[in-house]
């Protein structure tokens, strides 16, 4: 039994077109998903290379090139009639002050996201010079909303050992209230880093932070009760 082709589509998710759905001429040959991450360097005195540190991660970016075509669909009109309903989604929606969100969908792959960037490239015409051949570069930057963000799981846990540096006024108990939730453990960073005074800690020090273990949460939460 031949298996019926599934069109790619995108779908607008918020604005005045609201409900639009953009059907894919010619399905994508291949697609690209960029995963990323940021980091910073801080360079303490002393040391030949500089300290890596996690800042956030990137949204995700899905590009494609996609392909219409007039000349054998279409009747030969005008293709960038077609491509516009596309290159629309770049600029600015009334309702929203922004380009809308819309998801691409083909098959069982759904991508939420806004369109960063489309470059037309035109390589067919008819003897008037109407363009009945394009190819659209289509860059799709990941759009999530802040609420679904909190709702992720933290994946910065305590649960792993970690390597800071203190940098200007830093210190232990703020370094525990970012790094674990609670100023208590300011103790934990200075027992594992053999700190006497946690008010002498030099800028580019850099700290050994462990991971909580069950003892020690166990133990905050009885002085919280008590």
């Amino acid at each position: 039994m031949r298996q019926q082709l599934t069109r790619a589509t995108v779908e607008v998710l918020a604005g005045s077109a609201k409900g639009t759905v953009v059907e894919v001429l010619f399905n994508p040959t291949e697609y690209s998903v960029e995963h990323s991450a940021s980091f910073g360097q801080t360079a303490p005195p002393g040391l030949d290379n500089p300290i890596t540190q996690f800042v956030n991660g990137n949204a995700q970016v899905l590009t494609m090139d996609l392909l219409f075509d007039t000349y054998t669909d279409g009747g030969g009109e005008d293709v960038s009639e077609r491509t516009r309903q596309l290159t629309d989604l770049v600029h600015i929606d009334g309702d929203l002050h922004a380009p809308p969100t819309v998801r691409f969908s083909w098959g069982v792959f759904l991508f939420d996201a806004v369109i960063e960037k489309v470059s037309q490239r035109f390589t067919m015409f008819l003897a008037d010079g109407t363009p009945v051949r394009a190819t659209l570069s289509v860059t799709f930057t990941q759009y999530r909303t802040i609420q679904e963000q909190l709702e992720q799981p933290r994946r910065n846990s305590a649960d792993k050992t970690k390597r800071r540096v203190v940098e200007g006024p830093d210190s232990l108990w703020l370094l525990a209230d970012r790094e674990y939730g609670d100023v208590a453990h300011w103790r934990t960073i200075a027992r594992a880093n053999r700190i006497d005074d946690p008010r002498r800690v030099a800028a580019g020090t850099v700290l050994v932070l462990p991971p909580l273990d069950d003892e020690t949460v166990e133990v905050r939460r009885g002085s919280q009760g008590a």
